[in-house]
């Protein structure tokens, strides 16, 4: 007589794999200034806890790209995302979980440290206490809270950096944008400026939009978006990017993409 067989249990399928939002969306985005066109059917995203490099040289439309994202410009043509919430439609939404440093400097030279940080989160709604809280810590994790109370224009250009970072993190974004964030700093400031907001898509899983005419800011774990005239060239993993243009290096790979024949500032 035969055993009979022994019961198991229903294993239930696997589900579909999460749906991943972009921390942010670049959807067929084109920008003009009158008869200039800047900015030309720009799409990319920007994924959680990545560091994606824009490269592209001055006039590219980097900054163009940032000043719509932040809504500084209006969007003309296409669409923008930040964690699924259109910039345009829903910009409370989106621009709560975005921190920002632009290019020029936007620090109030005669006031503190704290009083900066301060002032950035009242604008955000923070309460003093908690504002005070964030403050202190803010200014612990890159190494200024012995200078607290020291104006910021007895900063070097390095630690302005810090405070711009440390400020645009003031009330916890999920993304944060630099467009050329160490211009006009020596080697070892952009080196401490790089590393720190790396650490930051390690540690917090922030997501990066960096954006640079610098190629050796470029690792090759990576996402590049290469911008050019207004166009994206290429896009992906930087080491992709890299193969496709038949290239061994980023400089080499910029420059036959865009028939350039230098990278002006690529080495320092």
């Amino acid at each position: 007589m035969t055993s009979p067989a022994p019961i198991t249990e229903p294993r239930e399928a696997p589900g579909p794999d999460p749906v991943i939002v972009p921390a942010l969306s670049i959807d067929r985005v084109s920008h003009s200034y009158g008869p200039r066109r800047a900015l030309m059917d720009v799409s990319f995203n920007v994924q959680p806890a990545s560091f994606t490099a824009l490269l592209g040289l001055n006039g590219a439309g980097k900054s163009t790209l940032f000043s719509l994202i932040t809504r500084l410009f209006g969007i003309q043509s296409g669409r923008v995302g930040i964690f699924g919430h259109d910039v345009s439609k829903s910009p409370g939404e989106a621009l709560r979980l975005l921190g920002v440093v632009f290019q020029p400097r936007t620090l109030d030279l005669d006031l503190s440290l704290t009083q900066n940080l301060l002032y950035h989160a009242a604008l955000h709604g923070i309460s003093r206490r908690e504002a005070a809280a964030r403050s202190a810590e803010l200014l612990g994790r890159i190494g200024l809270a012995d200078r607290a109370g020291s104006k910021v224009r007895d900063l070097s250009g390095g630690q302005m950096r810090r405070l711009e970072i440390a400020r645009a993190l003031l009330h916890r974004p999920r993304l944060l944008l630099l467009d050329e964030p160490t211009v006009g700093l020596d080697v070892k400031a952009r080196a401490d400026i790089i590393s720190h907001v790396r650490q930051l898509v390690t540690e917090q899983g922030i997501g990066v939009l960096w954006a640079t005419h610098l190629f050796d800011e470029i690792l090759p774990g990576d996402d590049l978006v290469v911008l050019h005239q207004g166009k994206v060239l290429a896009r992906g993993p930087m080491t992709r990017v890299v193969a496709e243009a038949g290239a061994q290096d980023v400089n080499t790979a910029f420059m036959r993409l865009t028939g350039a024949q230098t990278m002006p500032g690529g080495g320092g």
